[in-house]
């Protein structure tokens, strides 16, 4: 991923990871993101049980191939799955939005 497009998925999931939660729940939810070569992972954090550590649940990859976008779910063995009935595009902010709308229960955060 060029820097120019880096900067600009960051722009667009900071805002996203900002305004995702409602405020009333943001003391007991967070939403983040990981870049890492071409892929972005989305994850939400929530506070361990009976521990202060929070913990990180990822629930949904973006993957940069050939200039194209791809989404992929993770399983319970956190193997990550392409997810085929999502079309491969080059419009990044067109799939989170897809993703954020759950797709079908598919990304339920």
């Amino acid at each position: 991923m060029d820097d120019f497009t880096k900067r600009r998925i960051q722009k667009i999931l900071n805002t996203y990871t900002e305004n995702a939660i409602p405020e009333e729940l943001k003391s007991q939810i967070k939403m983040g993101y990981k870049m890492r070569g071409n892929n972005v992972t989305l994850f939400q954090e929530r506070q361990a049980f009976r521990s202060e550590d929070w913990v990180q649940l990822p629930y949904a990859q973006f993957r940069l191939v050939e200039n194209v976008w791809k989404v992929y779910w993770q399983d319970s063995k956190g193997k990550w799955h392409f997810v085929d009935d999502i079309k491969p595009s080059e419009n990044f902010e067109a799939l989170l939005e897809i993703v954020d709308q759950g797709h079908d229960g598919m990304f339920e955060r």
